[in-house]
C-alpha cells in the first residue's frame, strides 16, 4: 500500500498533480477516423492522449505523459487493462451512468497494475458533488474535462479540483486545399484559447481556495505570483465598482469618504485575515481606496 502522500500526489510530465496549484493539461483522442498516432508526438507541453484501439499502445507509451481511459470504454476490461499496464499516469474518467461506487472501483483496478498513479476525472455534463465525494473518498487527485463548457473552469476549481483538462485536436492531418488548412487553424486557434481560459480560471481563482506549501524558492515565488495576480484582479475590480459608487453618492470623490465606513470595513477584513490585523490592514486599504477614487476622478474629467 502506497503512502498518504504518495495517493494524493501523481506526477505528470512533470506536473505535481494533487499537490499545491491546480493545473491544466491537454487531452488528446485518436478514438474517430484519421486520429493517427503521429499526429501528436511532437507537440509541446503535457499531454494525456486516450488510444483509439490496442494498436495505438505502443506509440502512447512512447510518448506521452499519461494515458486516459475514456469514458466510452471504460467497460472493455481487456483494454483497460492493457493501457493500465503502460507504465504511464493513469487518468480514469467517469462513464456518464457510473455511480462512485463503480469509478472508484475501476480506479482502484488500474491501481493495481500501474503502480497506484491513478488520477479520476470527470467529464461529460460536469457532477461537482460528486468530483469532491471521490476525492475525498479516495485520496486520489481528481480533474474536470471542461471541453465542453469551458466557463465551467472557475467553477471547477472553486469546487476543489486538482486541475482542468481541455481536449484538444491531434495535430495537423493530410490537407486537401486551403479548405482543410483553414479548419485546421481554426481548431488549433480554439485549442489554444481554450487552454488559456482554463489556465485564467487556475490562476484567478486557485489562490483562493488552495492552499500552497512550497519548497523551494522559485516554488515560493510562483506561488506569490498566482496570488498577487488574483489580487491585481480583485483590485482592478474594486476601483470599477468604486467608481460607480461616485456616481450614486450625493458627494463623490475623496470629499465624500465615509471613515466611519471604512473603519468597519478594515474591522471585517481583519477577521478574515487576523495575522494582519486591524493596525496593517488600515494603511493598505487606504491606499487602495485612494487610488480608486483618483481613477474615478481622472475618468469623470476625461469625460
Amino acid at each position: 500500500m502506497s503512502s498518504t502522500l504518495e495517493r494524493h500526489v501523481v506526477t505528470v510530465g512533470g506536473l505535481r498533480v494533487g499537490d499545491g496549484p491546480a493545473v491544466v493539461i491537454s487531452r488528446i483522442s485518436l478514438r474517430g477516423p484519421g486520429r493517427a498516432t503521429e499526429m501528436w508526438r511532437a507537440r509541446d507541453g503535457v499531454t494525456l492522449v486516450e488510444p483509439g484501439s490496442a494498436a495505438d499502445l505502443p506509440a502512447i507509451a512512447g510518448a506521452a505523459d499519461g494515458v486516459v481511459i475514456g469514458a466510452a470504454w471504460t467497460r472493455d476490461i481487456p483494454l483497460v487493462r492493457a493501457v493500465a499496464g503502460l507504465g504511464l499516469p493513469v487518468v480514469v474518467e467517469r462513464r456518464a451512468s457510473a455511480t462512485l461506487e463503480e469509478w472508484l472501483g475501476l480506479a482502484d483496478y488500474c491501481a493495481l497494475e500501474c503502480d497506484d498513479r491513478v488520477i479520476l476525472c470527470e467529464t461529460g455534463r460536469l457532477d461537482l458533488g460528486l468530483l469532491r465525494a471521490a476525492r475525498a473518498a479516495s485520496g486520489r487527485p481528481v480533474l474536470a474535462d471542461v471541453s465542453a463548457d469551458l466557463g465551467l473552469s472557475a467553477a471547477v476549481v472553486a469546487a476543489g479540483a486538482d486541475g482542468l483538462i481541455v481536449s484538444r485536436p491531434p495535430a495537423d492531418g493530410p490537407e486537401s486545399g486551403a479548405g482543410d488548412a483553414h479548419r485546421t487553424d481554426e481548431r488549433r486557434s480554439a485549442g489554444e484559447a481554450g487552454v488559456r481560459l482554463a489556465e485564467e480560471a487556475v490562476t484567478l481563482v486557485g489562490p483562493l481556495v488552495r492552499p500552497e506549501t512550497p519548497a523551494t524558492l522559485p516554488e515560493c515565488r510562483q506561488a506569490i505570483d498566482r496570488v498577487d495576480a488574483a489580487l491585481a484582479t480583485l483590485l482592478e475590480r474594486r476601483a470599477a465598482l468604486a467608481g460607480i459608487v461616485q456616481t450614486l453618492k450625493p458627494v463623490g470623490g475623496f470629499q465624500g469618504r465615509d471613515m466611519e465606513r471604512e473603519r468597519a470595513l478594515v474591522a471585517r477584513m481583519a477577521n478574515r485575515a487576523p495575522e494582519l490585523g486591524e493596525d496593517r490592514l488600515a494603511p493598505i486599504m487606504n491606499a487602495v481606496i485612494e487610488a480608486g477614487l483618483s481613477l474615478a476622478e481622472e475618468r469623470s474629467t476625461a469625460d
